[in-house]
Formats: structure tokens, C-alpha cells, sequence
């Protein structure tokens, strides 16, 4: 069985610190969004920066950096995948 890769648990985000937006896969105004930060290659959460395509746990979401936006991508519950 393959090992599942580390995410890393980053808490809530602190408006005070430099945060990439977060939407929904299919939210309507996702294309929207996506062009406030067009090609970008990387995501920031609190502050730190996180490459295309990477992943983090918020709480009880999981989220996915996608071109500079943040995509919810499911329950970030480790223990219940």
C-alpha cells in the first residue's frame, strides 16, 4: 500500500498575514476570482507560500492550490479521508 503524502495542517487563516482566496470548485463566481491572480504559480496561507498544485488542511476542509487561488477539494478530517 502506498503512503499517503503529508499535508500539512496550517489552522485558520489570519487576515493579517498575506492569504490567497479560497472557492469553491463550482462556485459561480470562480472565474472571477481566478482573475485576480491570473498565472500565478503559487497559493499563500498566513503568510507562507505554497506551489501550484499543493495541498493544505484548514479546519475541516481540504484545500488545493490551483493558479493562485485556494480550491476546496474536500474534508480535511485526516482520519476520516
Amino acid at each position: 500500500m502506498a503512503a499517503k503524502p503529508h499535508i500539512p495542517a496550517v489552522g485558520a487563516m489570519d487576515p493579517e498575514l498575506r492569504n490567497s482566496p479560497i472557492i469553491q470548485e463550482f462556485d459561480e463566481d470562480a472565474d472571477v476570482v481566478g482573475l485576480t491572480a491570473p498565472d500565478e504559480s503559487v497559493c499563500y496561507f498566513n503568510g507562507r507560500e505554497y506551489g501550484n498544485n499543493s495541498y493544505v488542511r484548514s479546519g475541516d476542509q481540504l484545500l488545493k492550490c490551483r493558479d493562485g487561488v485556494w480550491i476546496e477539494a474536500g474534508p480535511g478530517d485526516p482520519l476520516n479521508p
